[in-house]
């Protein structure tokens, strides 16, 4: 006999069956919605990274296209008071940064001459030892690392020392191809080359300002200790061209073999010109051009007429002459036998001179005749080397880039001699800047509230 159904116990098993469902349909439903917002974030995510990414190539781009701006305004082509100050490239802006050695409070704009700096491949050691920071084994080392021979100077290092480091490499005995090679020579440090610039971006930052609050140690002194880094270089070297095509002479040659004589006739006159030769012939060698001008007995006048077509060598090409109009005072007083009352005499000349500079027969209105013999072959007032400190943001301030470029202009067109990518350091500008794109102002608006 079958047991009877009890009506009751029937209706609560199919509740329980539809309860179990709905709860299962709602663990679904969320699961899936679940799903659909992570989905969603992880969309929204990719969307802001795929525009970031796009900001940063818009900057990228502006930053490469500024490079061929930098070769313009290198080449005289360009204005570099319109282009080095949050110039408009694509959908971006582009600064060419520099220092300012009288203020390290506030951003300077243009192409850095490296032919005001002192080249670590061909100073002396007399001017290594003058530079900001310096040390004497550093400059031995320098001197060292460059040369050819394996002779220690007192003081330096050849590979005995290189080899027994705990990573060990060999002393170059060959010239210098980067500034930053110089952190591989003994006595070296970072604080030493990059001072408290550790973003290099000349310019004196809190965090560079607040003792050991945060990286890099400082002395919290308010002034930016700036290292070597913006006072050497390796790259400077000069064509020896005469002014509209005429011939060098080497004043170091026979008069009439090298063309002196000739030259000479053009500027002195009749009666003077036999007493003057009688001491071009008997002084020579000299040392350099304003030692030709001191012992040949020329007047300013004579000398000034032909300066420019003067040399002691008949090399087409000479390196490592600081170019007196541009160089700043810490690298004037790097000269042989000058001091910083010297530099800073140069330095207020060029302010207020405004023409007549270019050769360099001014300094003899500024120096006594030995000091500026002493200087005569080691300064120019040519510059065939530019650097450009290149920093790029697009206009939404998502994207960023920093290049820094050597220009060459001794071929027949511009080149870039080196390229280096600075974009890890961070941003080097007033973040004001940043902020006020990011926040959808116009460039004009975001350079209002950097000013302030």
């Amino acid at each position: 006999m079958k047991p009877e159904r009890n009506p009751h116990t029937m209706l609560n098993g199919r509740g329980d069956r539809s309860g179990t469902v709905l709860i299962v349909t709602m663990w679904v439903v969320l699961v899936l919605a679940g799903l659909a917002l992570v989905f969603t974030h992880a969309m929204r995510v990719e969307l802001r990274a795929s525009a970031n990414h796009g900001a940063s190539r818009r900057a990228d781009v502006a930053a490469r296209g500024a490079i061929e701006l930098a070769r313009a305004i290198a080449a005289g082509d360009a204005d570099a008071a319109d282009a080095c100050e949050a110039a408009a490239v694509g959908n971006a802006y582009v600064w060419m940064i520099m220092p300012d050695f009288e203020d390290d409070r506030k951003p300077a704009y243009g192409l850095i001459d490296l032919a005001g700096r002192v080249n670590i491949n061909t100073a002396p050691l007399e001017m290594l030892l003058k530079l900001p920071g310096m040390t004497s084994e550093l400059a031995a080392s320098i001197a060292d690392w460059r040369d050819s021979d394996d002779d220690v100077t007192p003081g330096g290092a050849e590979n005995e020392y290189y080899l027994l480091l705990d990573e060990p490499y060999q002393c170059k005995n060959a010239p210098f191809e980067s500034v930053e090679e110089l952190l591989l020579v003994k006595g070296a440090t970072y604080a030493i080359l990059f001072g408290e610039d550790t973003n290099r971006n000349n310019m004196l930052d809190d965090n560079e300002n607040d003792a050991d609050g945060s990286l890099p140690h400082d002395d919290a002194n308010g002034r930016l200790e700036r290292g070597l880094l913006p006072y050497i270089t390796v790259h400077s070297r000069e064509r020896l061209e005469p002014p509209d095509g005429k011939q060098m002479v080497n004043i170091n040659e026979s008069p009439s073999r090298s063309g002196l004589n000739s030259l000479l006739r053009e500027v002195i006159t009749t009666d003077r010109y036999f007493q003057v030769m009688d001491r071009v012939r008997s002084g020579r060698p000299y040392a350099n051009v304003l030692d030709f001008y001191v012992r040949a007995g020329l007047t300013r006048d004579e000398f000034d007429a032909i300066v420019g077509q003067l040399s002691t060598t008949n090399d087409e090409e000479i390196a490592g002459r600081v170019n007196i109009n541009v160089a700043p005072e810490a690298v004037l007083a790097c000269l042989p036998s000058l001091d910083a009352a010297d530099a800073s005499a140069l330095a207020a000349h060029r302010g207020d001179a405004g023409t007549g500079m270019d050769t360099i027969a001014w300094v003899l209105d500024i120096l006594p005749e030995e000091k500026a013999v002493a200087i005569g072959g080691d300064i120019t007032t040519s510059s065939y080397h530019y650097a450009a400190d290149i920093v790029a943001i697009d206009s939404t301030g998502r994207g960023y880039a920093r290049r820094r470029v050597v220009i060459d202009l001794l071929d027949d067109s511009p080149r870039v001699a080196v390229q280096t990518d600075l974009t890890t350091l961070g941003w080097p500008l007033d973040r004001s800047i940043m902020e006020s794109l990011r926040g959808g102002g116009t460039i004009d608006a975001a350079l209002r509230e950097a000013s302030r």
